[in-house]
C-alpha cells in the first residue's frame, strides 16, 4: 500500500512538473525589433551597376527601412544575413551572416555586415564591389 502511495506521489510531482514547464521558459523569452536599416553600395571596382541586394532575419526577408519583431529565447540568438548581386548574364553574389545573442542587446544593438562581390568574367574578372548592410536591434518592453 506504501509504495502505491509512493509512486502516486512521485507521477503526481512528475506531472505538475513537466506541465508547469512551458510557464518557466515562457519567462525567458524577449521581443526584439529588427530593423534592416539600409543596404549601401560602399565600392564598386568595375563589377556591374545592376544589382539585387536583401537583408534577412531568422530567414525572412526584410527590404530596406523594413521592421519585424522577433520573439527570442533570452539565451538564444538572432540570426542575420546579407545578400548581393549583380545581375547580368552572368550574376556575381556575395553574401555574410552573423548571430547576434539576445543576452547583449541591453537596449538596442547596430550590427553591419560586409558583404564582398567578386566580378566571376571578362577584362575586370577578379574586382570587387563592397556593399554594407546595416541592421538595428532594439529591445521591445
Amino acid at each position: 500500500m506504501i509504495r502505491k502511495i509512493a509512486r502516486f506521489s512521485l507521477l503526481f510531482v512528475l506531472i505538475f512538473v513537466l506541465s508547469t514547464q512551458p510557464l518557466f521558459a515562457a519567462g525567458n523569452t524577449v521581443k526584439i525589433k529588427v530593423t534592416f536599416v539600409e543596404a549601401k553600395l560602399v565600392e564598386n571596382n568595375h563589377v556591374g551597376n545592376e544589382w539585387w541586394w536583401g537583408g534577412f532575419v531568422n530567414g525572412k526577408e526584410l527590404n530596406d527601412g523594413e521592421s519585424v519583431t522577433v520573439s527570442a529565447n533570452a539565451a538564444g540568438s538572432i540570426k542575420l544575413h546579407a545578400e548581393a548581386q549583380e545581375q547580368d548574364k552572368y550574376p556575381d553574389d556575395g553574401e555574410a551572416s552573423a548571430s547576434v545573442k539576445v543576452s547583449s542587446i541591453k537596449t538596442s544593438v547596430t550590427k553591419k555586415l560586409n558583404v564582398t562581390v567578386v566580378e566571376n568574367r571578362g577584362r575586370y574578372s577578379g574586382n570587387t564591389a563592397k556593399w554594407q548592410f546595416t541592421f538595428k536591434l532594439e529591445k521591445v518592453k
